[in-house]
């Protein structure tokens, strides 16, 4: 298979169930956020060094996979019916994340001020991470403004998100490195 097609060179491509649209469209800019999400998640693997959050970080990239091909499907109507192959949203993971993020603030100093991002090389790979994610969300968010989402596609990566600012942290705590306070002077 090659891994051109000449399909896009015009401009447009074509979602899972085969409606082309143009390259600029909410939908593949939410589906294309999503992809640099996971970008920066599997970064941050490569210089994240604990084990527990490595493993974590794994499951979340298979989530991110299939919140991207749920995004690059063409919203469904009465004369189409699902696509074959089409992946469940992983919805289980966002109780799962909030139990990640309970049991590792439980670990944490009480946070008394702002933190910058940085730290340790994995805490400053989970910061760019969360900032992805928060410009993922803000992309899903505008395109539920024009098309049918899943709300619980929002919900995901607003806990996501959460999750990952929590395991910078955690990343920077379990390292010894102490997290950088904004300071306003």
């Amino acid at each position: 298979m090659k891994i051109y097609t000449r399909t896009g060179d015009e401009g447009t491509t074509a979602l899972f169930g085969g409606v082309r649209v143009s390259k600029d469209h909410s939908r593949v800019k939410a589906y294309g956020t999503v992809d640099e999400l996971n970008a920066t998640v599997g970064q941050a693997v490569t210089v994240v060094e604990d084990e527990e959050l490595l493993e974590r970080l794994e499951r979340i990239q298979h989530d991110l996979f299939a919140l991207g091909a749920i995004l690059a499907t063409a919203t469904a109507d009465e004369s189409r019916s699902r696509p074959k192959g089409l992946p469940e949203l992983p919805v289980g993971r966002i109780e799962e994340m909030e139990g990640w993020i309970d049991d590792a603030t439980e670990e944490l100093p009480p946070l008394r001020a702002f933190v910058l991002p940085g730290g340790s090389p994995g805490a400053a790979a989970l910061h760019l991470a969360r900032t992805v994610c928060r410009r993922a969300e803000r992309a899903v968010v505008q395109l539920a403004t024009r098309e049918e989402v899943d709300e619980n596609i929002v919900v995901y990566l607003n806990r996501l998100s959460d999750l990952l600012f929590t395991w910078a942290r955690l990343s920077n705590h379990r390292s010894g490195t102490p997290d950088v306070e904004w300071r306003k002077d």
